[in-house]
């Protein structure tokens, strides 16, 4: 008696196996296409080389010659790629003359001496150039020319180390040479980490990128709460600074005189002593002593950016710190570097261009712009309309367009995406919609939705006058009306999610197949290692459709100018970037989505991408006669009342490339040990003779090899009940 097998798109993970009768149970590397489960398609590495860092961002954009550019902006470099080639674009901060550089003997550690404070930390990125009068050495002018390096320590204000590729074997070098240091800015952290009390984080170590400066004056007591900075400029109005080995708090930053006062000398255990002039101080308003039990949650924030594109310009913000802009119109655009927007705030969460009007707006920015002490979660200031970089830019007046609006729901701006006529704009409790009026008031805000906040700054998008997001409270869409998502997967996704992770949530459309795919680190993880999608053009309020994987992305870009979806992975384990001696941040990979059906590397090395799906149980029932008698044929959504017999298999694939898997595991009751049998299936077979019995019995495809595609039809039972016990 033949049956036809068929199941309900989309997986339901708020069951068990054997609750899931009749429907997808789990799966990895699928998709739903009008209904039907197939393989999802393969990517092909872009370029040649590995980025240095975890790309955070992808941005891309056409200039007005129709040159592409994508934009990839990694915890470390800024970069963009185009034509097949990656350039660096990464802004810099300040560049210092006059270094020179000491070797030890049999040792890759280089000391660079600087003429002045540098302001580095550990894993910064510098860039050598004008490098001379290097002999003797293993290393000559050469090994730092224009080379790029990772700084391995700090051990003072005007000294920090790198790691050369090679020991050296020569005559070491003694403050030898000269060379300028171009210091790039700091993005921040790869990963995201946090706890609570008891070693919540390193010795030393603070909420975010520490910033440090240098004395300008020594302290020549132990009891002097008055210190006077090179820059207090970057630090907070009051929290704690330490010197050398002391820690001390202050009550007042006057960054007129970058003068700290007030509090208290060797707080938090640690012992008072004197300081020298241009001793390093370093905030750790954030730190978390070793030991110290912290009041509140600590997190580390990852290092992020925000992209977008004014016209021919790129806008690249740094994640809580400056904006800078690249112009992609240049014809040697590839050759220059990004720079900071004249006369725009230093200190923000969040920017956008609000097209068409063409405001630039900054969320959770400073109430007074250059003041970055002065920085609001939940402010929000938008410049003159076309007018980005001038001195009265962002200043109000009766001849302009810029503004500003705090915003009354939340604590903090979460993050915020383009819509069809508005800007959406999430706190971590709440949804605005900002809109361009004109003048006098230039943009309109409204709330319309409550307890429906962004879990993280990228974990959004919008398509087709829809937005979807991700919420501790479950997943949302706002399309006109305000929704919570039905979804069938919800528990398995919100019960495994590292939430301390949250910056890392990024949110994908791949508009080709009409998906929205969330990626974010399971429990366990700091690193992004899963993935769940929701299909909105077929899923329907009774039938949503969920998938959840094991794809791993950092950065999602749509197919809109370069035709198909890019996006990037992260190589925690790699080193190997192409342009950073001495990286140990791991590296990215930039990939083109939906090509053929297996990874390929830049060397051409095939990898397959191995796609299953596996239903729910499915047992039988039997309708009876009056005598009791079974008649017509069993019903496959039954109660499990009779033991089923399989004995043969008949496949029907829309679409098959190479061999395909099946599985049949059995089991005699929900909390029985399950059995499998495997076959497989090739493109000309026509059936398949088994011998399969069971109570329960659930199906799973899967291909195993390169090479190896599908995409299933209505699958054929021979089952006969084979008696209740």
């Amino acid at each position: 008696m033949l049956q036809k097998l068929g199941f309900q798109p989309g997986f339901n993970k708020q069951v068990t196996e054997t609750g899931a009768e009749g429907q997808w149970f789990d799966g990895d590397n699928v998709r739903f296409r009008y209904g039907t489960p197939e393989k999802i398609g393969g990517w092909s590495q872009l370029g040649d080389s590995k980025l240095t860092g975890a790309a955070r961002a992808i941005h891309h954009f056409e200039n007005n010659d129709s040159v592409k550019y994508a934009a990839i902006g990694t915890n470390r470099i800024l970069y963009v790629y185009s034509g097949g080639t990656y350039y660096d674009i990464h802004p810099i901060r300040t560049t210092l003359t006059g270094a020179n550089f000491s070797s030890t003997s049999s040792s890759t550690s280089v000391t660079v001496t600087c003429s002045g404070v540098h302001g580095l930390i550990e894993d910064d990125i510098v860039l050598f150039d004008n490098v001379t009068g290097l002999s003797g050495s293993t290393y000559t002018n050469a090994t730092f020319e224009d080379k790029k390096y990772m700084v391995t320590s700090v051990p003072s204000a005007t000294t920090f180390t790198v790691t050369a590729a090679t020991a050296e074997a020569g005559t070491p070098l003694s403050t030898a040479g000269s060379a300028s240091v171009l210091c790039y800015y700091n993005v921040g952290p790869s990963q995201q980490l946090g706890g609570f009390g008891w070693g919540t984080a390193n010795w030393g170590g603070e909420a975010s990128a520490p910033v440090t400066t240098t004395l300008a004056s020594a302290l020549t007591n132990t009891v002097d709460t008055t210190i006077v900075l090179t820059d207090s400029s970057q630090f907070p109005s009051s929290g704690e600074i330490r010197i050398g080995s002391e820690d001390i708090s202050y009550t007042a930053n006057n960054t007129g005189t970058n003068t700290l006062s007030g509090g208290s000398r060797a707080v938090n255990g640690t012992s008072p002593s004197t300081h020298s002039s241009s001793a390093t101080v370093t905030n750790i308003t954030d730190f978390v002593a070793w030991g110290e039990a912290s009041t509140a949650d600590f997190t580390i924030s990852p290092g992020l950016w925000v992209l977008d594109n004014f016209g021919q310009k790129l806008i690249a913000l740094i994640y809580n710190g400056p904006c800078f802009e690249w112009d992609g119109s240049l014809s040697n655009a590839t050759a220059t570097r990004a720079t900071l927007i004249a006369n725009a705030p230093t200190k923000s969460r969040h920017v956008i261009v609000s097209t068409p009007d063409r405001h630039l707006v900054f969320f959770g920015t400073e109430t007074d712009i250059g003041d970055p002490t002065s920085q609001d979660d939940m402010f929000i200031r938008f410049s003159d309309q076309e007018n980005i970089n001038q001195t009265d830019s962002y200043t109000v007046t009766a001849t302009n367009t810029a503004g500003s609006q705090r915003l009354a729901d939340g604590s903090r701006i979460m993050g915020a995406i383009k819509g069809r006529d508005a800007i959406y704009v999430w706190t971590d409790t709440a949804l605005f919609l900002m809109q361009f009026v004109g003048a006098p008031f230039t943009f309109s805000f409204q709330q319309v939705g409550t307890n429906c906040g962004l879990l993280g700054k990228n974990a959004c998008v919008e398509v087709d006058g829809s937005a979807y997001w991700m919420s501790e409270n479950g997943f949302f869409t706002y399309d006109g009306q305000l929704k919570s998502m039905p979804c069938l997967v919800e528990d398995f996704v919100y019960d495994n999610i590292n939430t301390t992770a949250r910056d890392l949530v990024n949110a994908g459309l791949n508009n080709l197949f009409g998906e929205v795919t969330w990626f974010y680190c399971n429990s366990g993880s700091n690193v992004v290692n899963r993935q769940v999608t929701y299909n909105y053009l077929d899923s329907t309020v009774k039938r949503p459709i969920w998938t959840t994987g094991s794809l791993a992305r950092t950065a999602w870009q749509d197919s809109a100018v370069f035709g198909l979806p890019h996006a990037t992975s992260y190589d925690v384990n790699s080193n190997a970037s192409y342009d950073v001696i001495g990286n140990t941040d791991g590296c990215t990979i930039y990939y083109e989505q939906e090509t053929g059906t297996d990874q390929v590397d830049a060397g051409g090395a095939v990898t397959a991408v191995i796609a299953n799906i596996s239903s729910g149980d499915f047992d039988i029932t039997q309708r009876r006669s009056n005598t009791g008698q079974t008649v017509g044929m069993p019903d496959l959504r039954g109660d499990g009342e009779f033991i089923m017999r399989i004995s043969r298999f008949i496949p029907d694939f829309i679409d098959q490339t190479g061999n395909t898997s099946v599985k049949f595991k059995t089991r005699i009751y929900p909390n029985s040990a399950q059995v499998t049998n495997s076959f497989t299936i090739t493109s000309s077979t026509t059936k398949k003779d088994i011998r399969v019995r069971a109570r329960q019995i659930a199906l799973e495809i899967a291909n195993t090899t390169s090479g190896e595609d599908w995409k299933l039809g209505t699958f054929r039972l021979d089952i006969h009940p084979g008696g209740r016990r």
